[in-house]
């Protein structure tokens, strides 16, 4: 699987192919004694809706204390790469300057990580029961786990600040190693702060490949906009019990699997009527409805309009 398809994957609010992913920019480096970082920046096309997030990975492996890692994922946009620059271009997000054919809007994917060995300098020796930050710092924490979490203001100045820096050299690194240190204090903060240790507990997302099967779950789903499925074919397809597809898909992704699909039916059908000009008719049969009163209903659900004043709207 794509490394970036399952930040991707939480991130994303519609249909996403893999070829429609035109790489702007890529860059990988490790650290020395510190972390290893990769960035990547992509093409952001016009329909796609893109929610910024962060996604927390603790990989514990008990006795192969070397396979123990803690990976900081994020998925963001709102920035303007300059093809020219190889930066970010202020003239053209701050000024008129629309015309520029240098300036691409962009998405962007940063993923961040952590040894055992590198996080574990940061524990201080302590009396008493250890909490919950140091049982994942110290991978005393005995289940590995998957985590969305949202982007607050301070992580995404660190994040941008890694985008656009101009230091080379000796200075990158420390100024590197510096950011991702912050990034690493905002998560924890954000993800465990006053969350007991159930919260982040799901043992059939303890491996990899759980993880895979609950996101493929999810890309399934997405394929099936126009041909409804149901939970008992979908977890035949990814081979996972359905009652641990349930709970691990609400686990990673913060929702239901009927929630998720009936939101994304929705959002297409946003697009369908806005961006393409279908009809309202043309819609409920391509979303799979079995009548155009369900459709109807389902839309103005979620939206608050019936589909008809909103293709009226956009009109």
């Amino acid at each position: 699987m794509n490394s970036n398809l399952d930040i991707l994957s939480v991130a994303y609010n519609q249909p996403l192919m893999q070829e429609q992913m035109a790489l702007l920019q890529e860059k990988q480096q490790p650290i020395p004694g510190s972390v290893q970082y990769t960035i990547k920046r992509y093409y952001r096309q016009p329909h796609w809706n893109v929610e910024d997030t962060g996604l927390m990975i603790y990989n514990y492996q008990g006795n192969k204390s070397k396979e123990n890692y803690l990976e900081l994922k994020y998925c963001f946009s709102g920035n303007v790469y300059c093809r020219k620059k190889d930066t970010e271009c202020d003239m053209c997000q701050y000024s008129a300057s629309k015309s520029c054919m240098e300036r691409v809007d962009s998405v962007d994917v940063v993923s961040f990580r952590f040894s055992a060995r590198q996080l574990s300098q940061f524990v201080k020796p302590r009396k008493g029961a250890d909490n919950l930050t140091d049982d994942i710092l110290n991978f005393k924490h005995a289940t590995s786990f998957s985590k969305a979490m949202p982007l607050c203001g301070k992580t995404r100045m660190v994040l941008e600040a890694l985008l656009n820096h101009t230091y080379s050299g000796s200075l990158e690194n420390i100024f590197v190693n510096a950011q991702t240190q912050m990034l690493l204090l905002y998560s924890l903060d954000c993800m465990l702060g006053e969350k007991e240790i159930d919260t982040i507990h799901c043992k059939f997302l303890a491996n990899e490949a759980d993880r895979e099967k609950i996101i493929k779950a999810r890309e399934i789903l997405i394929g099936h906009i126009g041909n409804p499925i149901t939970i008992k074919e979908l977890s035949r397809k990814v081979a996972i019990n359905e009652c641990y597809l349930k709970k691990g898909f609400k686990e990673l992704f913060g929702t239901t699997v009927f929630d998720f699909y009936q939101s994304q039916r929705m959002e297409h059908a946003k697009y369908l009527l806005y961006e393409k000009g279908l009809s309202v008719t043309e819609v409920s049969m391509l979303l799979g409805y079995s009548s155009i009163s369900h459709f109807s209903t389902a839309f103005k659900k979620h939206t608050g309009l019936s589909p008809k004043n909103y293709r009226m709207g956009a009109e």
